[in-house]
């Protein structure tokens, strides 16, 4: 029988298993701590985002508060004024020397259940128109719509709502009035001055009060 020639297995020196276990714990360290300061840049910018949506919303809260605090010391029953520029007896004006009430009763403006401005309302109009732009111009204007309580009181609303933007309409086409600084406030049947009681009543009721303030400084 042939002598087999059987050489033993080398093994590797056990420092290279060690080199190469320590390569491996050094690329998996710095995939760790790539992986890190991607998460931490993406929550950085999350927070970015987040805090300046929050600096907007503020901005705007705040905005809008100084819109409204700059209405809440308005009266709408607020003195008699006289203004040399109204002469039409059929114009109330109630205010100060930051405000103006311009009142009218409604069927001076419209006819019965209509909101088309009748021909008779727009000379009315006008001297308001022209009376805003002497004392606020710039200024922030607001329509209020009111009713009788005659009829149902989503129906009064509506009407309101349509007499004031018919108002609102003229006043921008006729009155040189910028349309962005008119707001509409239809009230309806809910704020009468008079009883629903009488036809006397109900006619003070039914009325259209435009409110201009001077701008802000």
């Amino acid at each position: 029988m042939a002598d087999l020639d059987v050489q033993p297995k080398t093994s590797k020196p056990w420092w290279l298993w060690l080199l190469m276990a320590l390569i491996a714990l050094a690329l998996l360290f710095f995939l760790m701590r790539s992986c890190g300061s991607t998460r931490d840049e993406a929550d950085s910018a999350t927070s970015a985002v987040s805090e300046s949506g929050d600096a907007v919303a503020g901005a705007a809260a705040t905005g809008a508060a100084a819109v409204s605090n700059a209405w809440d010391g308005i009266d709408l029953d607020a003195p008699d004024a006289n203004y040399d520029e109204i002469t039409d007896q059929d114009i109330e004006v109630r205010g100060t020397d930051g405000y103006a009430v311009y009142s009218l009763d409604e069927t001076i403006l419209f006819g019965s259940d209509q909101s088309t401005i009748q021909p008779q309302g727009t000379e009315k109009l006008r001297q308001i128109a022209a009376s805003m732009g002497k004392r606020f111009n710039g200024g922030q204007v607001r329509i209020y719509g009111y009713t009788d309580a005659q009829g149902s009181a989503s129906y009064n609303k509506e009407l309101a709502e349509q007499r004031a933007q018919a108002v609102q309409s003229w006043l921008v086409q006729n009155g040189n009035i910028t349309q962005d600084n008119v707001s509409l406030h239809p009230v309806g049947e809910s704020r009468p001055v008079a009883s629903n009681a009488t036809e006397e009543g109900r006619q003070q009721n039914r009325r259209v009060e435009i409110v201009a303030r001077r701008p802000e400084q």
